[in-house]
């Protein structure tokens, strides 16, 4: 379906992208280099542009406009050079606060939502540990329930913003061993005593994004930090999770656009054999069906953001979106890399970066393998169905 876009949408475009080309792009090596982007700093000022929570309720900061404006902001933010920056600031806006805004209570809006939209308080999502990433079910971070305290013991990983978050979004068993039953999302303060950073991890790609393993030993939280009921854990971090597929899936978009842009342009101005290397009609004709691809792909992510707006179920498009954005980054990363030659094996050039950072999207948000079992499901296939 084509989008909706109207005036107000171009305007909040052409914010979003000249913040991406003056606040992010400028600092790429610095950030790169450093293996970290200050996040709260970046926040904040997009906070003041009114770029955090747009679709959050006015009362608590918002924009209170429809999902329509967080995909503008998220196209706009895929454009960034560093895509580490990029997915630290959706995992503010699209991945740690959304159960937070619809299922929390109003206290905890109150004291994390309202300084989470002005950019006064990093989030992040922590939900994977070592030993259970994509089979989410299986966690083993435990949050004993102690009069009107939870006080949780074990360990996350993966965690992008996890040295700098001033709270998590923390998905912990509050009953049972195993299965999906007995989970709780809990608001965990990092001031939190018993709280800690292990390490930040040494990544392939999206080197300007810090990712780290947390601890928690005997940290205690008040039971009212708990996000819906107790109990309902699981079921609402499956409903968020579709969310940050949708996102993950909208930035894919336009930072294939960009490559591909990039890739065009060097073809142009390449010559070899005495003609541009865009003269080859095998290149452009490869490049000609990644832009069809792309343009497909993009019509099925306004699809399943047409269906959230409209309260509808898209965890059967979302997981087709997020697995043909995984699949085809990497045709587009691989391609681009090859039309590059030996400049694409080189830092000198963007292409290297986007190959390693692009990589991501295949895994994080939930790996190809578990988006099909999720079609499997609801196309009636496999055990689980």
């Amino acid at each position: 379906m084509p989008a909706p876009f109207t005036p107000e949408h171009a305007m909040l475009r052409q914010v979003a992208r000249d913040f991406v080309e003056t606040e992010i792009n400028p600092n790429t090596e610095a950030w790169e280099s450093a293996g970290i982007f200050p996040a709260h700093a970046l926040l904040k000022k997009m906070g003041a542009l009114g770029l955090l929570g747009l679709s959050y309720p006015e009362a608590y900061g918002g924009g209170g406009a429809d999902y329509w404006f967080n995909t503008v902001l998220l196209e706009e933010l895929g454009r960034a050079e560093p895509m580490g920056v990029s997915l630290g600031l959706c995992v503010h806006t699209d991945m740690a606060t959304p159960a937070l805004a619809r299922h929390g209570s109003e206290a905890l809006k109150q004291r994390f939502l309202v300084s989470a939209i002005r950019g006064e308080m990093v989030s992040a999502i922590a939900v994977s540990e070592p030993d259970a990433g994509s089979d989410v079910a299986a966690i083993r971070t435990r949050a004993e329930i102690d009069g009107e305290d939870f006080v949780i013991n074990g360990a996350k990983m993966w965690i992008t913003n996890g040295t700098q978050a001033d709270f998590l979004t923390l998905l912990a068993r509050t009953g049972g061993e195993r299965g999906s039953g007995g989970m709780s999302l809990i608001v965990v303060p990092t001031a939190t005593p018993g709280f800690s950073v292990s390490r930040k991890l040494d990544k392939l790609g999206h080197r300007s994004s810090d990712t780290a393993i947390l601890s928690f030993e005997n940290a205690r939280v008040p039971r009212a930090n708990c996000i819906g009921h107790e109990g309902q854990g699981f079921k609402i971090q499956m409903e968020q999770f579709q969310r940050e597929r949708l996102a993950m899936t909208l930035m894919s978009i336009t930072s294939m656009e960009r490559v591909l842009g990039l890739t065009k342009t060097y073809l142009r101005e390449r010559k070899a054999f005495g003609k541009p290397l865009l003269h080859n009609q095998h290149l452009y004709f490869e490049l000609a069906e990644l832009y069809a691809e792309l343009e497909a792909l993009r019509h099925l992510a306004y699809h399943c953001v047409a269906q959230y707006v409209a309260g509808v179920d898209m965890t059967r498009e979302a997981s087709m979106a997020k697995l043909k954005a995984g699949m085809l980054s990497r045709r587009v990363a691989d391609t681009c890399l090859q039309f590059h030659g030996g400049m694409g094996y080189v830092e000198e050039y963007p292409i290297a970066r986007y190959f390693r950072d692009i990589r991501l999207y295949a895994i994080g948000g939930g790996a190809d393998e578990v988006m099909l079992e999720v079609i499997a499901k609801y196309a009636g296939m496999g055990p689980k169905a």
